[in-house]
């Protein structure tokens, strides 16, 4: 009787295992951008990253090299850069901070530099996705 026994327990023991990883392999998937980013979730893309006050982050195509923005000047002005701001906790990976060209900070997430674009008026609007083909709503 014990030698049918134990495969079945073998078996139910590594089918507990597999569904611990399931589990916590679900839950780091799932976990919370540092701070402070959080996410929003539109209908037509899903979960995207926005910054405390829900306005929506942008990345850029055109910046190729990780850490380094290339939207300067009237491109800067259409898309403010995500500045940290005093009193913001120290950015924690896949958050960083980069310096632009002209000397101010910026963040970035996984090295693509974040934005805002200047027509988004509330927290959600989504205005920027797809301008240009270039910019696009920053996916967790």
């Amino acid at each position: 009787m014990f030698t049918t026994r134990r495969p079945f327990l073998v078996m139910l023991t590594a089918l507990a295992f597999g569904l611990s990883v399931i589990v916590v392999g679900s839950a780091l998937a799932q976990q919370a951008p540092p701070a402070p980013l959080k996410t929003a979730t539109a209908k037509e893309l899903g979960t995207f990253l926005v910054d405390s006050k829900g306005m929506t982050l942008y990345v850029f195509d055109n910046d190729k090299e990780p850490g380094k923005s290339t939207c300067n000047e009237g491109c800067a002005k259409a898309w403010p850069s995500f500045a940290p701001k005093a009193g913001d906790p120290a950015a924690v990976a896949p958050l960083s901070v980069i310096t632009r060209d002209d000397g101010s900070k910026q963040y970035a997430y996984k090295g693509k530099p974040l934005y805002y674009y200047a027509k988004d008026q509330k927290a959600g609007d989504t205005t920027g996705q797809a301008v240009g083909n270039r910019w696009w709503v920053v996916k967790p």
